[in-house]
């Protein structure tokens, strides 16, 4: 049996004939930027995450280089950020000339270590960035508190985020402004490009409105310096669609979950810990090994196939050397980078895929389970 990691194809069939009839009527209406779908897609997922207002803008770095932008972070700025992230993150602090400022993850949630963010704050820091990695809650009020002590803002990214829920709420309206992205592989995926801002702030919302669209509330007169950031109303169109499909698609990557941790519990994994306040996502359901690259190998020899969530950490990237992070400058960062694992979890895969993967673990672990329950500890 071969099990993708994802098989977008698989869903785009299963809603086929919505999706290509939503897209039909969106080209047909003539309206080719903004319009009805872009209006309509923004009051659906505003109600959908709970928030008072949807801004919907090209993608999901769009979307967090606005919302900073609007929150006032210009050059000179420290933002604080995840050690571990998609590099988006980081890119969107610099966007703005602000200097991106990493803090370590918490072993066990791959979330912001909050006990760690208050050392990191500075005279320069304006705001803090706590991303839902993977889909797993970040803990907002925590973070919040740090926040309010120290007079800065909160941009949560939720660009993995669709439809987790924290302390019983959606996510999409606790911090000041939050970042979403819709690229296909996300849980609410577009067939493209595609982003949004979620906020209860009605002055917020306003400024992206302004930023996204050069500047401008009315054609021609630029009250700014904006950017052309708006989401295509076919793309729109799409996930209006999908928005309906969501709920349910996300019951079944949670039920994948709760069978992964079930069955893989106790042999040699370290697993992904769920916080009693959070209801994750599972846009991704990442485990730990020291012994990573062969376990990869062993599954992808028996036709799974599996990602890296991510190889590199942004602070031992190219695009930010002029930082100076020598290797071993944020240990738990790079610990992750080279142990972590992203097992096949999406929508369309069948149980009968589900209980190949878990079987096909278990037979790869077992030849060298002794050995890695040898290797040092994790960090």
């Amino acid at each position: 049996m071969n099990v993708p990691f994802l098989d977008l194809g698989a869903s785009y069939r299963e809603i086929q004939e919505e999706v290509e009839e939503a897209v039909l009527r969106s080209l047909r209406s003539g309206w080719y930027i903004g319009g009805e779908d872009v209006e309509s897609f923004e009051h659906d997922f505003a109600a959908f995450t709970e928030a008072r207002f949807c801004v919907g803008v090209a993608n999901g770095l769009e979307a967090l280089h606005l919302a900073l932008r609007a929150l006032g972070i210009g050059p000179g700025d420290e933002v604080i950020v995840p050690s571990n992230t998609f590099i988006a993150t980081w890119l969107a602090v610099s966007q703005c000339g602000a200097v991106p400022v990493p803090v370590e993850p918490n072993t066990e949630t791959f979330n912001l270590n909050i006990a760690q963010i208050e050392s990191a704050i500075t005279s320069r820091t304006k705001a803090i960035i706590p991303v839902h990695l993977y889909g797993q809650p970040a803990d907002i009020d925590g973070v919040l508190e740090v926040a309010r002590q120290y007079g800065l803002r909160v941009l949560e990214d939720a660009a993995q985020a669709q439809g987790a829920r924290y302390k019983g709420r959606a996510v999409g309206g606790h911090g000041d402004v939050v970042a979403w992205s819709f690229y296909p592989g996300k849980n609410l995926g577009a067939l493209g490009d595609a982003g949004a801002i979620t906020t209860n702030d009605e002055v917020l919302a306003d400024r992206v409105r302004v930023l996204r669209n050069y500047g401008s509330r009315k054609r021609y007169i630029n009250e700014v310096r904006g950017f052309n950031s708006r989401l295509d109303p076919v793309q729109a169109a799409v996930l209006r669609v999908k928005l309906r499909h969501l709920p349910e698609w996300n019951v079944r990557r949670s039920t994948i979950a709760e069978r992964y941790s079930s069955e893989l519990a106790g042999i040699g994994l370290i697993l992904p810990r769920v916080e009693p306040f959070a209801k994750p996502a599972w846009h991704l359901y990442c485990v730990r090994h020291p012994l990573r690259d062969t376990l990869r190998t062993h599954l992808s020899n028996a036709g799974v196939e599996t990602l890296i969530h991510y190889p590199v950490p942004p602070h031992l990237q190219g695009a930010y050397s002029e930082l100076g992070f020598p290797v071993g400058a944020f240990p738990v960062a790079e610990s992750m980078a080279d142990s972590l694992i992203s097992l096949p979890i999406g929508p369309a895969l069948s149980r009968e895929q589900v209980n190949y993967v878990i079987s096909a673990i278990k037979d790869s672990l077992s030849p060298f389970h002794k050995e890695s329950q040898a290797v040092a500890g994790l960090g």
